[in-house]
């Protein structure tokens, strides 16, 4: 979701050297950023799922010794108190950041979070806020990952010969609040195969094989392929030889809309309106309920634990095969998917 301001900074600097600090479960990803010079891993234990992270004070000490590179602008595109410490201790001329999460006195500037409108809107407005006056007219950069050729060969060596269309499939919602029922996966990887003669590509990390698993069983094995375990890069070019991706709101959802596959993307507690894709061929299934979209991911309703909440219980297999249908209809119709990002 931090691309399309990364391509803005780059637009309005060109000549200039970006470094990124990211998580170890981002930094493959973020090498493929076009225009990244430097790659920075710091691992916030606020962030990182399953791996111990730093802790705050760590993080901060860590942050100090990047003082050395004299960094002309810091920029965290996180809101929070301790990301903006630690963007203060780098010890920039200039720093910028959104005062929402607390810390906003630790920077030059310091923009609102507006939890209404989407990440990404939010993103490049801090950075149109930074770059203001840099140059007259930034020239138009992409913001689509820009995978190792190598790492395209393996995914295509992977896919070579199998019947189109191919639909990736990731059933893992990454917490229980955002998990769709894996039976219901499996009734749409069954309707893929027999409906639409389609291969059908499970993603997801070693954790995910023996889901996958169970739900291949329901479909001929002939349609369908584990690729699961693979790194962020792999998975990612495999992605971008998909013609669609069906899955929760995750994080292969945004890696997809990055390399400009289209998504089929089922949504329940998570708000779209801050983390949904946007290509112009993407679809979020979402039914309307007064608690939904709550966003209560970290901390959900008591009510909403130890079984599927209400607000994806109630989206139907028939509504995201309907969905699948409109997005492989709309690829037919122009002869292979688009790669336009929103």
């Amino acid at each position: 979701m931090a691309l399309p301001a990364l391509a803005t900074l780059r637009a309005a600097a060109p000549s200039a050297e970006l470094d990124l600090v990211v998580g170890s479960w981002n930094s493959e990803i973020a090498r493929a950023i076009p225009g990244v010079g430097r790659v920075e891993v710091l691992d916030a234990h606020w962030l990182a799922r399953g791996q111990r992270g730093r802790t705050a004070r760590s993080l901060v000490l860590a942050a100090r010794r990047l003082k050395s590179r004299r960094y002309d602008v810091a920029i965290n595109f996180e809101p929070d108190i301790r990301s903006n410490a630690m963007t203060a201790a780098v010890g920039a001329r200039w720093t910028a950041g959104f005062s929402s999460g607390g810390g906003g006195a630790l920077l030059d500037l310091a923009l609102p979070f507006d939890a209404t409108r989407h990440t990404s809107d939010n993103l490049v407005d801090l950075a149109h806020a930074v770059t203001a006056g840099w140059c007259d007219q930034p020239a138009a950069v992409d913001s689509r990952l820009q995978l190792d050729e190598a790492v395209r060969r393996r995914a295509a060596e992977r896919l070579a010969g199998v019947p189109a269309p191919i639909v990736a499939m990731h059933v893992n919602g990454g917490r229980a609040i955002k998990q769709w029922p894996l039976d219901r996966f499996a009734d749409v990887a069954r309707w893929l195969a027999e409906a639409k003669h389609a291969t059908v590509v499970f993603t997801g990390s070693e954790q995910d094989r023996a889901p996958n698993a169970v739900i291949r069983t329901s479909i001929p094995a002939a349609t369908a392929i584990d690729v699961a375990g693979v790194g962020l890069g792999e998975a990612a070019a495999l992605l971008e030889r998909c013609d669609l991706l069906v899955t929760g709101d995750t994080g292969p959802m945004h890696l997809a809309h990055a390399v400009g596959t289209p998504v089929v993307a089922v949504f329940g507690p998570s708000d779209p309106r801050r983390y949904a894709p946007r290509g112009l061929r993407d679809r979020i299934v979402r039914i309307d309920l007064p608690c939904a979209p709550c966003n209560r991911i970290r901390q959900p309703p008591r009510r909403c634990i130890g079984h599927t909440p209400d607000c994806l219980a109630g989206v139907s297999v028939a509504a995201v095969t309907a969905a699948i249908d409109e997005v492989l209809g709309s690829l037919d119709a122009r002869g292979g998917k688009s790669p336009t990002i929103a």
